[in-house]
């Protein structure tokens, strides 16, 4: 369940990220790299471009948010090498760090007044584009079945491939459902929240990371008490 929190944070912020911060996914990587070889495109194609309209596809804040993606990525991954499985304390001060940044991000907008089309925009690209790598590498750590956090087409074709019509005995119907369910109803969170102000969305994710880390942190060491040894998937799912 917590997992699925997660992935509806990361609707809210990708939803940002597109529709605020010149059509950047901060979550979405796959997103970002077809930006990316189309935008390189557009621009050696000249006037006009190769879009419909003619307005230009954005080149630099995919390229930062994809690399600011792997340097969070990377960060969460030398936290964890040496970490136990399942929920540790190094995974909620991962999370700590991914709604401190975001409440630090959103602050940003909220009282500087900046427009994301300012320099202030790449930044704010950049740092979510980090958090988010850093989310998604302590997920994958946990190892929820299907629940990255932060992309449902390995979850979608989980869903059809392993449902009764494909001969499976889908048995993890709901948890697919509900992570591709969730991404959806984030974004469209993140979108209604962006016509009142972009920090609201923000801090809506800052939110919903919190909640998840103190019940996860919670929850461990619940488990902690009872079965010393043994922390099952469904315990943190």
């Amino acid at each position: 369940m917590l997992m699925l929190v997660l992935t509806f944070s990361t609707g809210v912020v990708d939803a940002v990220g597109y529709l605020g911060l010149d059509r950047v996914f901060v979550g979405n990587m796959t997103g970002n790299v077809v930006l990316l070889g189309m935008g390189v495109v557009d621009g050696v194609a000249g006037e006009g471009g190769v879009t419909v309209g003619g307005e230009p596809l954005p080149v630099l804040r995919p390229a930062l948010a994809l690399v600011g993606y792997l340097v969070g990525a990377v960060i969460a991954g030398r936290v964890l090498r040496r970490a136990a499985p399942g929920w540790t304390t190094h995974t909620t001060a991962l999370l700590g760090v991914v709604a401190g940044v975001l409440l630090v991000l959103s602050g940003a907008l909220l009282f500087t007044g900046a427009h994301p089309a300012d320099p202030l925009g790449a930044v704010i690209t950049t740092g979510t584009a980090v958090v988010m790598g850093i989310q998604a590498a302590a997920a994958r750590r946990l190892a929820v079945k299907d629940v990255t956090t932060v992309v449902v087409t390995s979850t979608l074709t989980g869903l059809a491939a392993d449902s009764r019509l494909a001969g499976g005995d889908g048995r993890l119907w709901a948890r697919r459902v509900g992570a591709v369910g969730l991404i959806l109803l984030g974004a469209l969170v993140g979108a209604a929240l962006l016509l009142w102000h972009i920090a609201a969305a923000l801090l809506l994710s800052v939110v919903a990371t919190v909640v998840v880390a103190v019940i996860g942190h919670r929850t461990r060491e619940v488990v902690a008490e009872r079965e010393p040894v043994v922390r099952t998937e469904a315990s943190l799912g």
